[in-house]
C-alpha cells in the first residue's frame, strides 16, 4: 500500500521519517519533551499514518513514542530537580517568580501535581516543560513517573490512533483539526480568564 501524501507540516516531515524511520520518532519526542523545540507530536501522528499504509509498525510506533516520551520527560524532572530549585530561588524575582510565589506553585503541585503531569502532555508549551517545572518544585521523583508514564500512554495512543485510523482522509481531518483548533483556544483561554477572575473576586471577599 503506498502511503498517502501528507499536507502542512506533516509532508515538511516525510522525507525525515523515510529516511530515519523510527529513529526519527524516537529522537525528535525525546528531546521536545525536556524543552528543545521539536516537532514531537507531528512526527508521531506521521508515523502513525505511516503504519496505517503499512511502511512501519503501528506497534513499535506507540512503544518507541511511550518511552521517548517519558524518558524525555524525566531528563527534563533531573533538569528541574538539581538546577531549577537553585536558579529560580536566585534569579525568580527577575522573571516575576519572587519566593512566595514559587512557595505557592510548591504547594499546588504538591496538591495537583499529577493531574497536571497527565494532562500537561496534551497542550503544546507544557509538554516540553512540565518534566522541568516538576523537577523544579520538587515533586517525588516516583509520584511523577507514574503520572508521566500514564499521560505518555493516553497521549500517544490518541494520536498514534488518529493518525493510523486517517490513512488518505488525513488531509481532510488535517484541515478541520486546524480549523477548529482557533476557537478551542480561545474558549481555552476564555476558561483561563475565568478561573483566574473567580479566584481574584474570592480574595477580594474574604479579605473584606
Amino acid at each position: 500500500m503506498s502511503t498517502p501524501p501528507l499536507p502542512g507540516v506533516l509532508g515538511d516531515l516525510a522525507p525525515i521519517l523515510t529516511h530515519w524511520g523510527y529513529w526519527a520518532v524516537g529522537g525528535l519526542i525525546f528531546v521536545e519533551d525536556f524543552g528543545v523545540p521539536s516537532p514531537g507530536e507531528t512526527i508521531l501522528i506521521a508515523a502513525a499514518v505511516y503504519a496505517g499504509a503499512g511502511q512501519l509498525n503501528i506497534a513499535t510506533v506507540i512503544a518507541i513514542g511511550v518511552v521517548a516520551a517519558v524518558l524525555g520527560d524525566n531528563v527534563g524532572y533531573l533538569i528541574g530537580r538539581t538546577g531549577g530549585h537553585a536558579l529560580v530561588q536566585r534569579y525568580g524575582k527577575y522573571v516575576f517568580l519572587p519566593p512566595e510565589r514559587y512557595e505557592k506553585a510548591e504547594e499546588f503541585f504538591a496538591r495537583h501535581g499529577g493531574k497536571v503531569v497527565t494532562v500537561a502532555r496534551f497542550f503544546e508549551g507544557l509538554r516540553q516543560l512540565n518534566g522541568i517545572i516538576a523537577g523544579t518544585t520538587e515533586m517525588p521523583w516516583p509520584r511523577f513517573v507514574a503520572f508521566n508514564t500514564l499521560g505518555a500512554v493516553l497521549w500517544v495512543g490518541l494520536w498514534a490512533g488518529v493518525g493510523y485510523a486517517a490513512g488518505n482522509h488525513i488531509t481532510t481531518i488535517y484541515t478541520e483539526v486546524n480549523r477548529y483548533s482557533t476557537y478551542a483556544l480561545i474558549a481555552l483561554g476564555v476558561l483561563i480568564l475565568a478561573l483566574v477572575a473567580r479566584r481574584v473576586l474570592r480574595r477580594r471577599r474574604a479579605a473584606g
